[in-house]
């Protein structure tokens, strides 16, 4: 069972979420989780291994706890924690697992963590605003999607809600929403590319 770790009285923990199928785990998702946990000052980061990716329907998956089993392979640091709640919560799209921790977790601050592919692509999500006004965002430079990524849909709307990279812990005495854009040195991976590489 994921523990929630020890918040004692010195301050609200802080705690990043990384979602996504994990179809394999690699080294570009424990690059972010690094970096983040590094510039975010972040206590833990969860790996939220989905079920399923709502947006990639028709993929063969192998099920949660053998992607999880494989990730537990790269030899995780002990911050990081691989867990299958959206299996347990029994919920499909992001806003509603969201929704789910803030209750289940009152005193931690939650930040997603998300790939500048995934910015591209979030105005496609079910509720996807109720993601920027629920949790801080922290997005992380993908080589081709760099660009693209920050004239999006959601870059556009939430222009003046972006944290200055300069002073990235910042975004703590911020509300939301309120997102960072880190355009950091990167590990130019995604899982499809591995997959095909053992195909």
């Amino acid at each position: 069972m994921l523990s929630p770790g020890i918040w004692g009285d010195r301050r609200v923990m802080r705690i990043g979420l990384l979602g996504g199928s994990f179809n394999p785990a690699h080294l570009g998702h424990l690059h972010l989780s690094h970096t983040a946990k590094r510039y975010l000052s972040l206590d833990q980061v969860w790996w939220l291994v989905t079920p399923q990716n709502p947006l990639k329907k028709f993929m063969d998956v192998p099920s949660t706890s053998e992607r999880i089993r494989r990730a537990s392979n790269l030899y995780l640091p002990p911050w990081i924690h691989l867990t299958d709640l959206e299996l347990n919560y029994k919920t499909q799209y992001t806003s509603a697992t969201l929704n789910k921790l803030i209750v289940r977790y009152p005193k931690t601050s939650f930040i997603w963590l998300m790939g500048a592919d995934n910015l591209l692509q979030i105005s496609m999500w079910v509720n996807w605003t109720t993601i920027f006004d629920k949790v801080r965002i922290a997005v992380f430079d993908r080589g081709a999607y760099r660009y693209k990524s920050l004239f999006s849909k959601a870059s556009i709307k939430y222009k003046k809600n972006r944290v200055s990279i300069s002073r990235p812990a910042y975004i703590w005495y911020r509300s939301t929403p309120s997102w960072i854009f880190f355009p950091s040195k990167r590990v130019d991976l995604s899982s499809s590319q591995i997959r095909s590489l053992n195909t």
